[in-house]
């Protein structure tokens, strides 16, 4: 079974994503991790983000592999070295969408998550899962929240884990993201016609997995699922 999450930077896809694949005893891929890695090693052999020829010939040799603890956390391996700490730098954050706009990288990319999402049952979670990895993924959920609160989740994730970056360049920096993931012209951020829309911008996570355990249950039940393009919003507060 293979289920789709997409969705915009500091909506929450990630964490909700990962705590899912938990839960069903799936595995967890973090497709955006894996384009932060290949960042990192462009970054490291000073390749130009401009170099299209350069970054997919990178793509195409660099071993990129996820892997996940007793402890269930997720570890990300570029070339055999765990890499998880190092591409959450707002270095990396600043580049990754340049890079993974590029078709040939992406197409690199796809060609590897379909491999690793095949292999077992699995939660994808990235921009372009339900449109363009796994378009006839079993079930495909779109996670969004108002962008105030993406900019005030992301800093706040950044602030723990020790970076010093201020409120105005972590919005600055998902507008751009934004922009550049929407607009590029290979697999743009879009959510998928028959993808379940869920805004999280006053849901708890434990509210946004419940809900979406339950759309889960009701696909592997054969039970009537939800009609395609389905909204689930913020309980009233």
């Amino acid at each position: 079974m293979i289920i789709a999450v997409d969705g915009p930077a500091g909506a929450g896809k990630s964490t909700v994503a990962k705590i899912l694949a938990q839960k069903l005893g799936f595995l967890y891929i973090d497709t955006g991790a894996m384009y932060r890695a290949l960042t990192l090693k462009a970054i490291e052999k000073n390749i130009d983000t401009k170099d299209t020829a350069s970054l997919v010939q990178c793509a195409a040799n660099s071993d990129i592999d996820l892997k996940v603890n007793k402890d269930g956390a997720l570890k990300i391996f570029l070339d055999q070295k765990d890499v998880t700490a190092q591409i959450r730098e707002p270095r990396i954050t600043k580049l990754v969408s340049d890079i993974s706009k590029v078709k040939g990288v992406r197409e690199i990319m796809v060609a590897l998550q379909r491999r690793l999402g095949q292999e077992k049952d699995s939660v994808l979670d990235g921009r372009d899962i339900g449109t363009v990895v796994f378009p006839e993924a079993d079930r495909k959920f779109y996670i969004d929240a108002k962008f105030e609160e993406r900019v005030r989740r992301r800093y706040k994730e950044l602030k723990e884990t020790g970076f010093n970056i201020t409120m105005d360049s972590v919005a600055s920096d998902l507008r751009n993201r934004d922009k550049i993931d929407s607009t590029r012209e290979h697999s743009p951020l879009k959510k998928a016609d028959d993808a379940i829309y869920i805004d999280t911008t006053d849901m708890k996570i434990k509210e946004v997995v419940e809900s979406m355990l339950k759309e889960i249950k009701n696909e592997k039940s054969q039970i009537p699922a939800c009609p395609a393009g389905r909204q689930i919003l913020p309980n009233p507060k």
